[in-house]
C-alpha cells in the first residue's frame, strides 16, 4: 500500500492558495540592509495566534489576536476579523507598510527579501533567503516541489508537488503575492516570479 502526502490546509477542504495584501511603504529600490535578500540560509521566525482550541474564544471578531516581531526586525500586528479571518498590518518605524488578509486561506508576502506567511488560524511565519528565481522547477523546504510558470506581467503560477509528483496545491501569484503552509513548510511565491520557501 502506498501512502500520498498531502498538503494540510488549516480548515479547508480547497487546495487553492491566494494572498491578498496591500504594499504601501516597501520600494524595490530600497537599500535599507532589513529589506534586502539574506544569505542562502534562510532565517526563520513562527508565532502561532490561537490555535483553535478553547482558547481562542477569548479572542473575538475584530480583536487585536497579538503583536509579533518578524525576521527583518519589523512588527506584525494580528487581528481576528471572523473564522478563518485573520489580517496582520507590518509595522516599520511606526509605519504600517504593508498588509496581509487570510481570510478562509492563506496570505503571503515577499517584502523585498522578507517572507511571510500568514494563515487562517492566525499564525504568522516569516524568513529570509532560500529564493528562486523565475519559471522552473525548484526543490523547496519539507520535501515539496514547485513548478513555476510565468503566465504574463506580475503573474505566476506554482503547481505544489509531493514526492510522488502528484500536484497536491497550488499558488497563484496575480497581481498580489501568494502563500501557504504546507504542513509547516511555508511557502511564498511573488508577482516578480520569486518563489521561496522555509520550515
Amino acid at each position: 500500500m502506498t501512502t500520498r502526502r498531502t498538503v494540510r490546509l488549516t480548515g479547508l477542504a480547497a487546495l487553492t492558495a491566494a494572498a491578498a495584501f496591500s504594499l504601501t511603504a516597501f520600494q524595490a529600490g530600497t537599500t535599507d540592509a532589513s529589506a534586502s535578500p539574506a544569505s542562502k540560509d534562510a532565517v526563520s521566525v513562527s508565532h502561532s495566534i490561537g490555535d483553535g482550541g478553547a482558547g481562542d474564544a477569548k479572542i473575538q471578531a475584530g480583536s487585536t489576536a497579538g503583536t509579533e516581531t518578524l525576521a527583518d526586525g519589523s512588527t506584525a500586528r494580528i487581528s481576528k476579523l471572523g473564522d478563518l479571518h485573520y489580517s496582520a498590518e507590518i509595522v516599520s518605524d511606526g509605519a504600517v507598510v504593508a498588509t496581509l488578509d487570510a481570510d478562509q486561506h492563506d496570505a503571503g508576502l515577499d517584502a523585498n527579501g522578507m517572507y511571510v506567511v500568514l494563515g487562517v488560524d492566525g499564525e504568522i511565519h516569516s524568513w529570509m533567503g532560500g529564493e528562486h528565481y523565475g519559471p522552473g522547477t525548484y526543490e523547496l523546504e519539507g520535501g515539496w516541489t514547485a513548478e513555476v510558470t510565468k503566465l504574463g506581467e506580475l503573474r505566476y503560477h506554482a503547481d505544489i508537488l509531493d514526492d510522488e509528483g502528484a500536484v497536491v496545491a497550488t499558488l497563484d501569484a496575480d497581481k498580489q503575492d501568494a502563500g501557504l503552509d504546507a504542513n509547516d513548510s511555508y511557502i511564498v511565491l511573488s508577482t516578480r516570479g520569486v518563489i521561496s520557501s522555509s520550515m
